[in-house]
């Protein structure tokens, strides 16, 4: 009897988690996919020199580094509960504790050394406008870091019809009210409406944005549509907004683009919604530290039932 009960006991602990990581692997494995799907539709599968020519940063290289630690992380963790091996189960444990200190040591340093992190996107963010044109994917990722992915506006007292397209951003209820008429205007003002890293003329440059006389672009002195201010009344996206707004007076831009730069919203952003991010980092957190418990309890199990069978 002693020696039958002694497999089944060494099964439950497995079977009873590893659907709990399996979770991780799938991701993995769907961030791959996705990650191989967007280089196969850019060509660089075919041609994997085109990895070392590109300029900036591509986003699919990073879904591909999510996507590989992940698979790893999983698998080690799915296989792990299922073979009851130790050694995979203390590499997923390690790994996930390595991955949390890390997190929380970024977390730290980003708070102590706010100005170097703020140099450092400062130049993160000038290198991908030079390289803007060159890779769809880093232009969609500053496009959509840039424009206001949504504005909202309740409108109460309206004296006026809507028949002005909106024409400020950070005073769109001072500006509504003198334009319209409208008594009262409540708006929720996203993270976005930036252009450039400090302002518009960041995208100087960019070779096909630069004002020099140099550039023979048609973008010369102009901005990508995604700095520009939403109107309305428009259902279709103008991508042509931007063009030649940097040859007028500053004082005017306002009425066209954003003139906020990408890292005066971010710090502005972030005071006003930090228990927004805190929040998600706690979350990641404690699902983090569950994944490190299960694991510790399952490498104890099995090492209970191995050490019963030597007696």
């Amino acid at each position: 009897m002693q020696t039958s009960a002694g497999p089944e006991a060494s099964d439950n602990p497995g079977n009873r988690r590893e659907y709990r990581v399996l979770h991780t692997e799938l991701a993995g494995v769907v961030f791959l996919g996705v990650g191989l799907w967007a280089w196969s539709e850019k060509g660089v599968l075919s041609d994997l020199t085109k990895v070392t020519r590109l300029h900036g940063i591509d986003p699919v290289v990073l879904v591909l580094m999510v996507g590989v630690v992940m698979f790893t992380l999983g698998f080690a963790g799915c296989v792990g509960a299922l073979r009851e091996n130790i050694c995979l189960l203390k590499f997923f444990c390690g790994a996930i504790v390595l991955i949390f200190f890390l997190e929380l040591a970024v977390a730290v340093l980003a708070f102590l050394f706010q100005d170097w992190v703020r140099d450092r996107f400062r130049e993160f963010f000038e290198s991908n406008i030079r390289s803007y044109r060159d890779d769809i994917d880093l232009q969609n990722l500053i496009d959509s870091l840039q424009k206001a992915l949504h504005l909202e506006a309740w409108v109460t007292g309206c004296s006026s019809p809507w028949d002005e397209p909106i024409a400020c951003h950070s005073g769109l209820p001072q500006c509504l009210s003198q334009k319209l008429g409208f008594q009262n205007v409540f708006t929720v003002e996203h993270l976005n409406q930036c252009c450039g890293a400090y302002g518009p003329e960041d995208w100087d440059l960019n070779v096909y944005f630069n004002c020099s006389g140099a550039s023979y672009s048609r973008e010369k002195c102009g901005v990508p549509f995604s700095c520009c201010v939403p109107d309305p009344a428009q259902k279709v996206v103008n991508t042509q907004c931007g063009y030649d707004v940097r040859i007028q007076l500053k004082s005017k831009w306002d009425e066209f683009i954003f003139t906020k730069g990408c890292i005066q919203a971010l710090e502005g952003w972030l005071p006003r919604n930090i228990y927004i991010v805190a929040g998600v980092f706690i979350a990641i957190s404690l699902l983090q530290i569950f994944g490190i418990f299960l694991a510790r309890t399952l490498i104890s199990d099995i090492e209970a039932v191995k050490a019963g069978h030597h007696f």
